[in-house]
């Protein structure tokens, strides 16, 4: 369920948004006692709680707060620490996420006072941001998603910008310069107080499931990839590079098209794209950022796709038509990482398990698969998941009921019976049908 924000709340950040918009030079200067205002913490606590989320470096959890102290008793002691300014930041909890590729990405995890009230500073001055973020970034922005950059990727190849800058940033998060960032944030923050919130969070110290510890006080770049704040940093300090590309009029200029999603972008060119590239790496330069070469291609839509968002992308000769369209479907890599997590559910090592539950879990991770790719040329895709997800729902239960061959599993366990009497989630293997497909 979404939570509502309390009218008190949106008054505010409309009068913040509305004072920025206006005034685009405009330094504000009275923030930091609205970061504790108890209905904003309260509401940045219901917020962090709807996100749920592993516990921090204490392994205090919501749970174990509602039992021992209580949300009311939380909130008032953070109001009470940040007033009185002796509120400071707790280590940040490191886990490594595994990536595609084998390698594997750290992932930052702020302790849940410290979620509160990252979460209360965000409701304060995201609105000053956001009134001057540019048209073409996407990514973790109120009324904005992945599905709204795709189709302005999708948009631009129907314009004929089929060469397309596939660009990668190293290690964006863990790069950013914090005197950089910082500086980037006072130019519409005077605060002093709010500011030195956020140094004390880019200074916390990461702390690793071996008790190891890194960064911390003498650290100078970087921003914890998991904390609630550091999308919003990050898209701050990347909004010079969509300023300056609006300020070259890149697309009227040289017919080239900037869609980015926080630091993963990609620049659509007409013929030349030669004054893009030039143009990014010039102001990736500046920011003490680099492009990982290895990943970072040039690609022509018309003869392969590229990936952008987990959706593989490129241009089709229609069957029916005969007129060339955007196909865009969810990218193999995303379809074998689900399919490995349906495999890995439905493993023998499972059978201990209640069926019921182990369905559960299943369909759980199936919606929220689905939720997501479920969009524009899926239908084959999605198609073969289904038939991914019936052949291991089938031999798992072949295992458990220890029939001798799979003909006997499927008399047995047809599809009326996976989805009636076990209730499976059942893929859909059509997409919606949308204005968006019809050059199909």
């Amino acid at each position: 369920m979404r939570l509502v924000t309390p009218e008190s709340i949106r008054t505010l950040q409309k009068k913040l948004y509305c004072k920025a918009k206006q005034q685009p030079g405009y330094r504000f200067y009275a923030l930091y006692d609205k970061v504790y205002r108890l209905d904003i913490l309260e509401h940045a606590y219901e917020l962090a709680r709807a996100n749920d989320g592993a516990p921090g470096v204490d392994g205090v959890s919501f749970e174990q707060i509602e039992a021992r102290q209580g949300k009311a008793a939380l909130v008032e002691q953070l109001a009470q620490s940040l007033q009185h300014k002796t509120y400071r930041a707790q280590a940040v909890r490191r886990v490594m996420i595994p990536k595609a590729d084998g390698s594997e990405r750290p992932l930052g995890i702020p302790t849940i006072r410290d979620r509160v009230v990252q979460t209360a500073v965000k409701i304060v001055i995201e609105p000053i941001f956001e009134a001057h973020f540019c048209e073409h970034s996407y990514g973790f922005r109120p009324q904005r998603d992945a599905h709204q950059a795709v189709d302005a990727v999708v948009q631009a190849l129907l314009r004929g910008q089929t060469q397309v800058i596939d660009a990668d940033l190293s290690k964006y998060f863990d790069s950013i310069p914090h005197a950089k960032l910082l500086r980037a944030l006072a130019q519409r923050i005077a605060d002093g107080a709010l500011l030195h919130l956020i140094k004390l969070w880019l200074k916390a110290p990461v702390v690793d499931k071996d008790g190891g510890s890194g960064a911390g006080k003498g650290s100078r770049r970087g921003t914890p990839q998991g904390g609630v704040i550091s999308p919003l940093l990050a898209n701050v300090y990347l909004h010079l590079l969509d300023r300056v590309w609006e300020r070259h009029a890149m697309q009227r200029r040289y017919g080239a098209t900037l869609v980015r999603y926080a630091d993963d972008f990609v620049v659509l060119c007409g013929k030349d794209s030669e004054p893009a590239m030039r143009l990014i790496e010039q102001v990736l330069e500046r920011l003490g950022l680099t492009l990982n070469t290895a990943k970072t291609k040039l690609v022509n839509a018309r003869e392969q796709r590229f990936e952008f968002l987990g959706f593989a992308i490129g241009m089709r000769r229609s069957r029916r038509s005969g007129k060339n369209y955007a196909h865009v479907q969810p990218a193999d890599k995303a379809l074998k990482k689900i399919k490995a997590r349906v495999t890995e559910l439905t493993a023998r090592g499972n059978n201990p398990l209640p069926c019921e539950l182990l369905v559960q879990q299943l369909n759980r991770v199936l919606r929220g698969w689905v939720r997501y790719f479920h969009y524009r040329n899926c239908s084959t895709v999605l198609e073969r998941l289904k038939w991914h997800v019936e052949e291991r729902v089938r031999t798992h239960l072949r295992k458990r009921h220890r029939l001798p061959t799979r003909a006997a599993a499927f008399r047995r366990f047809g599809s009326r019976v996976l989805y009636g009497h076990y209730r499976l989630y059942k893929v859909p293997t059509s997409a919606g049908w949308t204005r968006a497909h019809a050059s199909r």
